[in-house]
């Protein structure tokens, strides 16, 4: 769960006594492994399961406190955001029924949580990104009051110098700066460890590293943020960016992110990549170092290392090596971190089911990955991965290239089968995770596909808004069935019966696809823009993006009168008839206080802005159309009418 008593790093005494505790544990760690104090022989596996709160209206519910309370289950613990909660669930022994015990957990405490979370008219739900999330739920009041959270905050704020930048491609483009480190709350993912002893580490760390493009690919889960459609995995770029701490000089010189794949394969030990952390990664935070490791091994006892275990916590490779202790016995593991949360607990397992087999099978299968494959092929397959999904085109051994289905199906299936049955897995769990691994890539849905399938279906049904709401909905119901995402109908997502939620603000139904003018263009250009696109109102902004007018179709109008009557032709510019500064609303803008302005101003037109900065526009049609769907519903017979108030016209 991590060390969540820690303190801000400003007092330069503390610093060094925290770097020679860090230095401490390395060496202590040098000792244990040269000694033979770790556990081997042993297999255990674990997960971590990341989850979203939402509300009535599918909407991130900043509950995490209460529910916790509620539910008072020891496993349950906080995220970084109050509508985010984790699971940590009960190691287990790689063998028999392992897998099967975890998932019946699993959704326990799932069904735990959920009881909890309804208690307080809320639900819980499992996706990489939660579709309905918007930048304006990413505020540090939604923030969990927690001294780790607020420290990292702060202390990556502050070696960056800069606000965070967002910019990933995909089939959309989402390009944007925030100021603190919520975005990393957009992420939730089903975390698995798999526990290796100490020699053999190494080549089980680098089969990790090679076999997660492939089992990425299908499992991918995360393609919409903010009602982009990005990466079929997006969470991998957004978790990179949201924690980047690099200033520019340091992205010149190629330094590595703390979130990353990392640059080469491992070689001798574990203590390189604890060495490798210690030497490119600043410290961020402290906590209290009570103990001298050294002197716990002389008590013949295994020592927390509490500075390198909180060290190795502020930095988020997509393997990582982990220290821990069970009943007196230390032990090393290897942290998969790549997997989405989502779509189904059956799905989740299965992933689980795929990457452990592999992880089983591969270095009795391969040997050393490195003399098989180039690193540079098993970090460029991963980066497709989660671009592409089962699309991917991934360069495997002996750098022979295979379209990912076709690499999962033909090789790695096969060979996860022979891992988990020589685990002693039993074989009716190893037949249902890994029918379903196969079922989905021979389908080609993994989750990303269907939710970017339904929104193709949708896109014309309603506003951006109501259409993530109506995906999300149809995630909810269809995930608390356990039917895995390739039975589910690709069609478009259900109805929504509150639809008047999606038009709480005029950031959720407002137009982004904008034609615009600067001043000094031509009106002949801005007049044929408004004939060619049949639009009655132009934003007029400079080359910053900043709102400085608004040309009307009733402008136009006039000018074409004055002109006929001066018999006039001589070009004019969209300053002259433009209005400057036009009344303007933010996306947060209440519907019913943007009709009031209208009104208020007999304006047909708002321009959206944010930060000083044209987002979208609303028209007097937009609220037209609010206004028919609601005389729609109150003429359904039987039908009780949603309540609307806030968007009457």
């Amino acid at each position: 769960m991590g060390e969540q008593n820690v303190d801000e790093v400003l007092d330069e005494g503390r610093l060094r006594v925290y770097m020679k505790a860090l230095l401490d544990d390395l060496r202590a760690l040098e000792y244990m492994l040269e000694h033979d104090w770790f556990e081997s022989g042993v297999r255990r596996i674990g997960a971590e399961q990341e989850m979203f709160l939402v509300d009535k209206a599918l909407r991130p519910a900043p509950l995490g406190g209460e529910v916790l309370k509620r539910a008072n289950d020891p496993r349950l613990t906080t995220e970084i955001a109050k509508f985010n909660l984790e699971a940590n669930l009960t190691p287990r022994f790689w063998k028999g029924d392992c897998l099967r015990q975890m998932e019946r957990e699993l959704e326990e405490v799932l069904d735990i949580t959920r009881r909890a979370a309804r208690s307080c008219e809320a639900d819980v739900l499992l996706a990489g990104i939660l579709p309905t999330l918007q930048v304006s739920d990413l505020s540090l009041d939604n923030m969990t009051p927690n001294p780790r959270y607020l420290e990292l905050n702060r202390a990556l704020s502050s070696l960056r110098r800069e606000k965070f930048s967002i910019h990933i491609k995909g089939l959309d483009e989402l390009q944007l700066t925030h100021d603190n480190v919520m975005m990393e709350s957009c992420n939730t993912s089903f975390q698995l460890h798999m526990q290796v002893s100490p020699a053999e580490f190494v080549p089980y760390y680098n089969m990790a590293q090679a076999i997660t493009a492939p089992v990425l690919a299908a499992a991918v889960n995360s393609p919409v943020l903010f009602g982009h459609r990005l990466w079929q995995e997006t969470r991998l770029a957004l978790f990179q960016h949201s924690t980047d701490d690099r200033s520019i000089a340091h992205q010149v010189r190629s330094q590595p992110p703390r979130v990353g794949f990392g640059e080469g394969w491992l070689k001798s030990s574990v203590l390189e990549l604890f060495r490798e952390q210690i030497a490119r990664f600043r410290i961020i935070m402290l906590t209290n170092v009570d103990e001298d490791p050294m002197l716990a091994i002389r008590r013949g006892e295994a020592p927390s290392l509490s500075a390198l275990r909180l060290h190795n916590g502020t930095i988020w490779p997509w393997n990582r090596a982990c220290y821990g202790i069970s009943e007196g016995r230390a032990h090393l593991r290897v942290e998969n971190r790549v997997l989405p949360a989502g779509p189904t607990v059956l799905d989740e397992m299965a992933n689980a089911a795929f990457f452990l087999g592999l992880m089983s099978a591969l270095p009795a299968e391969y040997g050393d990955i490195g003399r098989l494959m180039h690193f540079d092929d098993a970090k460029s397959n991963f980066y497709a991965a989660a671009r592409f999904g089962l699309s991917a085109q991934l360069t495997w051994t002996k750098g022979k290239t295979y379209q990912a289905s076709s690499l999962i199906l033909e090789h790695l299936l096969p060979l996860a089968r022979t891992g988990l049955k020589q685990s002693g897995i039993e074989s009716a769990d190893i037949d249902r995770y890994l029918g379903v691994i196969e079922e989905r890539t021979r389908s080609g849905q993994t989750g990303a596909q269907w939710m970017l399938r339904s929104l193709r279906t949708a896109r014309n049904s309603g506003t951006r808004d109501l259409s993530l709401r109506a995906l999300t909905e149809t995630i909810l119901k269809r995930q608390q069935t356990n039917e895995p995402v390739h039975a589910w109908p690709a069609t478009e997502t259900e109805p929504m019966d509150d639809w008047s939620c999606s038009y709480q603000t005029v950031g959720q139904f407002m137009s982004t696809d904008l034609f615009t003018m600067q001043p000094d263009d031509l009106i002949d250009m801005a007049a044929s823009v408004m004939d060619w696109r049949h639009i009655r109102h132009v934003p007029v902004e400079d080359g910053a993006g900043q709102l400085v007018g608004l040309l009307s179709h009733r402008s136009l109008l006039r000018l074409l009168a004055r002109s006929r009557a001066e018999d006039r032709t001589e070009p004019v510019s969209v300053r002259s008839i433009m209005k400057a500064d036009p009344v303007t609303v933010a996306p947060e803008t209440p519907t019913m206080e943007a009709v009031e302005l209208m009104r208020r101003h007999r304006v047909g037109c708002l321009p959206v802005v944010d930060k000083g900065h044209l987002v979208g526009i609303v028209t007097a049609q937009d609220f037209l159309e609010i206004a028919a769907r609601l005389f729609e519903e109150r003429l359904k017979p039987q039908a009780a009418a949603p309540n609307v108030k806030s968007q009457a016209v």
